[in-house]
C-alpha cells in the first residue's frame, strides 16, 4: 500500500551549486502523512493557501512513501 506524506518546506536560496534533495535536503517546517493521494492533494491544497508558499518562502511537497519502484517491461 502506498502513503504518502505532505511536507512544507523552506525555500534554499540559490547558491550556485546544484540543489540535491538526498544529500542536503531543505528545513521541514510541517510533515503530516495522509493514507491515498486524494487525502494528500487536499492536505498539500491547504498548505498551498498559507501566505510563505504564497510568497514563495516555503515550498508544498507530496512525497509517496510504500510504493515498490516499477521493474522495466523488458524484464518481466
Amino acid at each position: 500500500m502506498t502513503r504518502f506524506l505532505v511536507v512544507l518546506t523552506d525555500v534554499r536560496p540559490l547558491d550556485g551549486v546544484a540543489r540535491n534533495e538526498r544529500t542536503s535536503p531543505e528545513r521541514r517546517r510541517q510533515v503530516v502523512g495522509a493514507s491515498n493521494r486524494e487525502a494528500a492533494d487536499r492536505i498539500a491544497g491547504a498548505f498551498m493557501a498559507l501566505g510563505m508558499v504564497r510568497a514563495g518562502r516555503q515550498r508544498v511537497k507530496v512525497i509517496a512513501v510504500g510504493r515498490r519502484p516499477r521493474e522495466p517491461e523488458h524484464l518481466s
